[in-house]
């Protein structure tokens, strides 16, 4: 399976934006989805994961509740809605698929398989 993420931009402190990672070549019926972030100069680390089959979900602790994932069956599209952005979030934001993910997995980046080529998300003061 392709991913292809889109959706970064440049936004202002406070601003949302929502994040899209859409599979080709396969759908993600049963996939792991996950987001992962990397800043300059920093090691990439996870965002938040979604497993396909039964929507089960895990977020970094310190997103929950302004970072939201959800899919879309229709269009085979995982996304990241993004609130209250603030420039710490600035980061090339990555989407990762892999089958046959227990949820303590979800976490680990060495869990996925497939990567997509990231979006630039920036977040001014």
């Amino acid at each position: 399976v392709q991913l292809q993420a889109c959706g970064g931009g440049l936004v202002q402190a406070g601003a949302s934006l929502r994040l899209s990672c859409a599979a080709s070549g396969g759908t993600f019926r049963s996939y792991t989805v996950g987001w992962f972030r990397q800043a300059p100069g920093k090691e990439r680390e996870f965002v938040a994961a979604l497993r396909w089959s039964d929507r089960a979900t895990s977020y970094r602790e310190s997103m929950k509740g302004r970072f939201t994932i959800s899919r879309d069956n229709v269009k085979n599209t995982v996304y990241l809605e993004m609130n209250s952005l603030k420039p710490e979030d600035t980061a090339v934001y990555y989407c990762a698929a892999s089958q046959g993910v227990i949820i303590s997995s979800m976490k680990n980046l060495m869990t996925y398989r497939y990567w997509g080529q990231g979006t630039l998300v920036t977040v001014s003061s």
